[in-house]
């Protein structure tokens, strides 16, 4: 059977089942999951020996929160995180991990002159995570992200996106053309309709959806190797076993 692709709606349905009386995880379990996901995923594609210096662009939602997790492991696994967070989410939660990030002494970026100020961050950086907009994501992107998604592409640095690149579309992927183009992709939960158009390196991540919940919404999820957090996937069209 072949590996479901969501739309908004059905992601959406599966996050809030996941932290429902039945699934029973709370918001920061699943976020801790996900960004350690994030977190490997750019560990396995580019090493810290060759690019230490990791830029994590972050939103005001659940998908920035994924970011500053993955800030605080990527710290713990010996890179040089950068926090770029124009407009900081303003629950509790994400105070929580901001802060975090600074006991880690991970630098953060403060939302003043972000134009200046990311170009800057950009140009010490040797690659680029993308937790900036979700699932929930509809165009056209606003500011001050309107500015930050065509500086991050000229850049030309590698990118690592978080779920869904930053710009697109869940379910139309990049048809606006306003969206960024990252070299690898890592899919929260299950892969979203819009990412079928994605070419680069395409990972799953998120290892917590129970067998009860994949069977229900019919996910046929790979299996994940050993104790890894995250699986590669293929490019569509390529043979796959349960893919």
């Amino acid at each position: 059977m072949a590996l479901r692709y969501l739309s908004a709606k059905l992601a959406q349905q599966i996050d809030e089942e996941l932290m429902s009386a039945t699934g029973a995880f709370s918001l920061d379990q699943l976020m801790e999951l996900a960004g350690l996901a994030c977190a490997q995923t750019l560990a396995t594609v580019y090493k810290k020996e060759t690019h230490p210096r990791v830029l994590v662009c972050c939103g005001p939602g659940n998908q920035g929160g994924d970011g500053l997790t993955a800030a605080r492991h990527l710290g713990m696994f010996g890179y040089q995180p950068v926090i770029w967070m124009p407009k900081p989410g303003s629950k509790e939660i994400y105070q929580r991990l901001r802060s975090q990030c600074i006991n880690m002494k991970i630098p953060v970026i403060a939302p003043t002159q972000e134009t200046d100020t990311l170009r800057d961050a950009l140009a010490r950086s040797d690659v680029v995570l993308d937790a900036i907009f979700g699932f929930s994501f509809k165009p056209p992107v606003r500011a001050p992200f309107d500015t930050a998604l065509p500086l991050i592409t000229a850049s030309k640095l590698p990118i690592v996106s978080v779920d869904i690149p930053s710009g697109w579309d869940v379910e139309n992927g990049n048809a606006e053309g306003v969206g960024l183009e990252p070299d690898v992709l890592v899919s929260l939960t299950a892969p979203k309709e819009g990412s079928k158009e994605f070419k680069g390196r395409h990972f799953l991540g998120g290892r917590f959806v129970t067998k009860a919940m994949e069977e229900k919404f019919n996910l046929n999820l790979p299996e994940y190797p050993g104790f890894d957090q995250i699986v590669e996937l293929p490019q569509l069209g390529e043979s796959s076993g349960r893919l």
